[in-house]
């Protein structure tokens, strides 16, 4: 078997022994006589998987009993406008931290729509170097909301510190960090992520609202973005994604099998913290990520030469790390070390990081 390394931000890599289990249930999934894939989301086999999989998700996270899991579909991008439309009916006002291009996508999401949203903090001039300081008394206090993306994948920056909204529901954006570490979900109204980077294939998107919240949708807004029509049918309004909950369950298995967050969390900084040394000992390789901010699951470097970068990215791929490219919109290097990135995967791109530096010296 010939696997590569895939530091793609997304689809991204999914645990081995995940993957192992998959292709053994693939065809016929216990003795329903029928892979997962072809079963009706009403069967008794597939309510049990989902069952399973808001259980152990639960479990993991310790989601306190007044929220909700939603299995949705429409990926994280279909909650910038479910988030306005499900909340802004508490007071009408909304508050948006804009700290990269998501949190800024969701922030003219919420505009569009008419209603009164501000942002009330942004990196933006800084070229979203860092995630700004934020205090209780700069968000509005008649907020129904305030949104956040708590790690941002294209600029590889990530909230150090949940900030203290006071009595004003806490929306984050957790796409690219849920289930990377233990976070305390009752400090939140709101969490939505995409599953695609760290907890299943592309297709489901999680949110967990406290419930509360489920009672200020605006009574124009589409059926199939109403958080409460979906919780109130346990996800199954209409046909989920099946086949995606399925191997999301798998992936919570896997990390309960491994000790659960806590232990990941160790993992996770471990291998940040390989790459992240390397950076900080030579100059070839600039880390534009204020270190306050620097975020475990995404990493991004510049050699500060476009030709150079381009060249790194090739040849990296050639020599088995492949998806280093940066993002369209910042050029130079990204590495996603999400948590089925194992360890040797990081230690194999640090030392092509330091042969590339002493094959290709800079003028």
């Amino acid at each position: 078997m010939n696997r590569v390394f895939n530091f793609s931000a997304g689809p991204s890599m999914l645990p081995l022994p995940v993957l192992e289990k998959a292709a053994a249930e693939l065809i016929v999934y216990g003795d329903s006589g029928m892979s997962v894939m072809e079963m009706s989301h009403r069967s008794p086999d597939y309510e049990a998987i989902i069952a399973d999989a808001e259980a152990m998700l639960r479990k993991l996270m310790n989601i306190p009993d007044n929220y909700k899991v939603l299995f949705l579909q429409g990926g994280a991008s279909t909650q910038f406008a479910a988030v306005p439309l499900n909340l802004i009916g508490r007071t009408g006002k909304a508050d948006y931290v804009v700290s990269g291009q998501f949190s800024g996508k969701a922030f003219k999401e919420a505009q569009k729509m008419g209603y009164d949203v501000v942002c009330t903090a942004t990196s933006k001039e800084d070229n979203f170097d860092h995630i700004p300081a934020l205090t209780r008394e700069m968000f509005r206090p008649d907020a129904a909301y305030v949104h956040i993306c708590y790690n941002n994948t294209i600029y590889g920056t990530k909230y150090a510190d949940i900030p203290d909204t006071g009595d004003i529901p806490l929306v984050a954006d957790m796409s690219s960090c849920i289930l990377s570490e233990p976070v305390d979900v009752s400090r939140f109204g709101v969490i939505y992520a995409g599953a695609q980077k760290n907890m299943a294939p592309a297709g489901l998107t999680i949110v967990i609202v406290r419930e509360d919240l489920l009672e200020y949708a605006d009574p124009k807004m589409p059926t199939m973005l109403e958080w409460k029509t979906m919780a109130e049918n346990g996800s199954m309004y209409n046909t989920p994604p099946c086949y995606t909950i399925y191997v999301a369950k798998l992936v919570c298995e896997w990390l309960l099998s491994l000790g659960g967050l806590s232990e990941m969390k160790k993992y996770n900084e471990k291998k940040a913290a390989v790459l992240y040394n390397y950076l900080d000992s030579q100059s070839y390789y600039i880390a534009p990520v204020k270190k306050e901010s620097r975020s475990m699951m995404n990493v991004t470097f510049v050699t500060g030469d476009a030709e150079l970068d381009k060249k790194f990215a090739k040849e990296a791929a050639a020599a088995g790390l492949k998806n280093l490219k940066g993002h369209r919109s910042v050029g130079g290097m990204r590495a996603s070390i999400y948590n089925a990135m194992p360890s040797e995967g990081v230690d194999k791109l640090v030392a092509f990081m330091k042969d590339f530096a002493a094959a290709n010296p800079k003028a």
